[in-house]
């Protein structure tokens, strides 16, 4: 197991441009915390999602969305609280936390809202530490921005889901599908402000 955690990283080095072979998405200082982080952001995010929308009582419906928005709201106070170490989810550098994350909250608000029925809150202006979080990576980072294609996205559940959606009908929605840095949603900005 350990040669899968340490050695897997360096394994396809000859394969990759010079520049990437020195990124460290687990370093050793933080292999702890980012184990402890991606167990529960699996099981209760990446997965919660999936366990949610592909339901088939209400009972279980319920459970796993509930507890998806928990592990939302525990990603949401830790960004909250390490603000200020970083715009990564363990400060300055991408680990693969972020990574795990990002794949699962850029296709929150334009796919599991709707499709999953996971709407409790979208990011966009339920967690506005996710919500900066997943924004900083896509618009600063090219990796996250080149590999997300919104379209692509929204298509493939909502046309391959049959059993969730018969008539494969898309929604429009969210637009723009990301919103840029410095921009808030109306009611997110309303109660940055006080005005809620």
């Amino acid at each position: 197991m350990d040669w899968c955690l340490t050695g897997l990283p360096t394994q396809f080095d000859d394969l990759i441009e010079e520049k990437y072979r020195n990124i460290v998405l687990y370093p050793e200082n933080l292999r702890s915390q980012i184990d402890e982080a991606n167990t529960w952001t699996y099981d209760l995010i990446n997965n919660g999602v999936y366990k949610s929308g592909f339901a088939t009582t209400a009972e279980a419906y319920e459970r796993n969305v509930v507890a998806l928005f928990e592990a939302l709201d525990r990603a949401e106070k830790h960004l909250s609280e390490q603000a200020e170490s970083g715009p990564c989810y363990f400060g300055k550098a991408i680990t693969e936390t972020d990574i795990r994350l990002f794949v699962t909250l850029v296709r929150f608000d334009p796919v599991y809202v709707q499709h999953f029925k996971c709407n409790i809150r979208d990011i966009r202006s339920g967690y506005p530490a996710l919500h900066r979080w997943m924004r900083n990576l896509y618009w600063n980072h090219a990796a996250f921005r080149e590999t997300t294609q919104f379209d692509h996205i929204k298509w493939h559940y909502t046309r391959s889901h049959t059993q969730i959606n018969p008539l494969s009908i898309t929604p429009v929605g969210p637009l723009p599908h990301i919103l840029p840095l410095g921009e808030e949603v109306p009611a997110a900005q309303a109660a940055k402000q006080g005005k809620l």
